[in-house]
């Protein structure tokens, strides 16, 4: 009997005491994806408070047209695709000027990104001064941006390199007559390359000044990727006997194909947007003008719109060929 009463004290439990709870603790993406909510707070704040209303307006102006009355202030009259037949049929330049501006980028986008790559390769060598060149061909970047691109605006030099009649009277840019003092075209018709290389070539050459001073942020991206290639790979490669020309196109181009890649949307990006652009310097004269605020906002959106197009196409069709290496 005693025995019975120790085994069912033994075994007795009191119900009124639940289970604890194990405390659930964040993984470390979940932390990170926190802290990067937390980073772009502020931006989301501004965007919603600030671009969003501004971005509806936009939109409601490219349907409306606005219309002055004295005294009373004025009124929006909704007309429909009005203002986007306008600026496609009736306006003369703005097709000529949407199609220039193409033609200008599809120069300029894959110029900035060789340019870019190769000046990423050089200073990523070992050498004496290395930080110091990073640095000075991040300068242009500085130089470029806000008050400084204002200021930059009426110097000397830039006005040299871009206007087509200096002082000599000779009507051809600075960059003109260093193509022609080089003969760029006489070395390549030596090499019997063919006229359209030779044209690229040349309006490359003519627009350095302009490459130079929007590589940098590319250029530091492939620098980062650079870096985060393992050395182990390539003295790999040297054990094998690969040459230096092999090691880049089978190593080190493989590697960076994601840098490329966001190299290239942001290179798009930025270059339709610049206010050196030429679709968007015609667009900002249509606003100014008489009555053309409503034509310039439909202007805008199809701008927008024929951007957003080329991108998704270009990171549809590059997108398969990048090679992203696994971790695991």
């Amino acid at each position: 009997m005693t025995n019975e009463l120790k085994l069912n004290q033994t075994v007795s439990v009191p119900q009124n005491k639940a289970p604890k709870k194990k405390k659930r603790i964040a993984s470390l993406d979940k932390k990170k994806a926190r802290a990067g909510w937390f980073f772009i707070l502020p931006f989301l704040i501004g965007f919603v408070a600030v671009y969003l209303p501004i971005i509806f307006d936009s939109i409601k102006y490219s349907f409306s047209r606005i219309k002055i009355v004295s005294g009373e202030g004025f009124t929006i009259e909704n007309v429909g695709f009005a203002n986007y037949n306008e600026a496609l049929f009736v306006n003369p330049d703005f097709v000529k000027t949407l199609v220039t501006g193409l033609k200008e980028l599809a120069f300029d986008i894959p110029a900035i990104i060789l340019f870019s790559l190769f000046m990423a390769v050089l200073l990523n060598q070992k050498m004496a001064g290395r930080a110091v060149f990073r640095a000075i061909f991040f300068i242009p970047v500085i130089l470029s941006t806000g008050l400084m691109e204002t200021i930059n605006a009426a110097n000397a030099v830039e006005e040299m390199m871009e206007n087509e009649s200096i002082a000599d009277g000779t009507g051809e840019s600075a960059a003109a007559q260093i193509v022609s003092a080089i003969d760029i075209e006489q070395l390549f018709s030596n090499m019997k390359v063919g006229t359209e290389l030779v044209g690229y070539v040349v309006q490359m050459i003519n627009d350095i000044y302009d490459i130079v001073n929007r590589s940098g942020v590319q250029m530091l991206i492939f620098l980062a990727g650079l870096q985060s290639i393992s050395p182990a790979i390539y003295e790999s490669c040297q054990m094998d006997g690969a040459t230096g020309w092999e090691t880049f196109w089978k190593i080190t181009f493989p590697m960076i194909s994601p840098m490329i890649l966001v190299n290239a949307v942001y290179t798009i990006i930025d270059s339709f947007t610049t206010d050196s652009n030429t679709v968007m310097k015609f667009i900002a004269n249509q606003y100014t003008a008489t009555n053309g605020q409503e034509v310039s906002s439909a202007m805008a959106w199809m701008y927008f719109l024929i951007v957003i197009l080329i991108v998704a196409i270009f990171a549809a069709i590059f997108s398969a060929f990048v090679f992203y290496q696994r971790k695991d």
